[in-house]
């Protein structure tokens, strides 16, 4: 006998979103007249999470052609539906699929670029923060600023890659100025992404200061954190980088916290 209890139906209209409309039969009009309404509202459904996942992955979207994805991003829907009904949190674990997904397998980087728009839509929602100013990092004596952490801001994602996944993510921005190469090498490349203000933007990082705000993203000193940038390179100069890392406004509360007065 059919479950005709509130979750039996809610079970069933799940199951009819992914396309088993069979499931639904205990509740529909007999002769098969609500056939067409649930195709209609099948469809909706199905190009409401299309149209979410291309609003989401973006550079994907580029890098494939709209066909190539949204033929992906209906089995990948049909596989994960939605456990929320906001859809900015749909799709969370879509470039995890993509780097399973046969098709894909010529496209090694798919997933990683994948990470990087997730980590770019998810900044403009951060949490706002004070940005560590450097007029407050130049009054406090050496000794006790490599003594204290900071954190970074709440919008902050970084990424270091054994490719140029970077690279391919930045040529594929709506305003890309031919900046670096768009080819797939196995070069080393980093990138930081933040929000200032209102707008989000992006940083190519070198090794050592990746290093630098990978130790700071820890919780580790920032003494701990300098010592980590030398080892990825000797000859840094290590007063310029850490103006360079301010002027990102990627570093946010010194801890104990100090008042900054600029």
């Amino acid at each position: 006998m059919p479950d005709r209890s509130s979750d039996g139906f809610e079970a069933a209209f799940d199951a009819m979103l992914s396309g088993d409309t069979g499931s639904l039969e205990p509740w529909l009009a007999p002769g098969g007249r609500d056939l067409a309404v649930i195709d209609v509202y099948r469809n909706t459904v199905a190009k409401a999470r299309l149209d979410a996942l291309e609003a989401l992955y973006p550079t994907v979207l580029r890098l494939v052609g709209r066909d190539w994805f949204r033929a992906a991003g209906a089995e990948f829907s049909a596989a994960s539906p939605p456990q929320s009904p906001v859809l900015d949190t749909f799709a969370a674990d879509f470039p995890d699929w993509l780097d399973t997904f046969p098709p894909a397998r010529d496209l090694p980087y798919l997933g990683a670029v994948g990470r990087i728009d997730q980590a770019w839509m998810a900044a403009h929602t951060a949490a706002d923060a004070p940005i560590l100013s450097s007029g407050l990092a130049a009054a406090i004596p050496p000794a006790r600023l490599f003594a204290s952490t900071v954190r970074l801001h709440p919008s902050t994602a970084l990424f270091w890659f054994d490719w140029t996944v970077p690279s391919i993510w930045i040529a594929n921005q709506p305003r890309a100025d031919g900046d670096g190469p768009c080819v797939w090498d196995a070069q080393g490349e980093g990138l930081l992404i933040v929000r200032v203000g209102p707008s989000v933007v992006w940083h190519r990082l070198s090794r050592p200061q990746w290093a630098f705000l990978a130790a700071c993203r820890a919780g580790h000193p920032l003494g701990r954190a300098a010592r980590d940038a030398f080892a990825a390179d000797p000859r840094l100069n290590l007063s310029t980088m850490f103006a360079g890392l301010l002027a990102t406004s990627a570093l946010s509360i010194l801890c104990p916290e100090i008042q900054n007065d600029d």
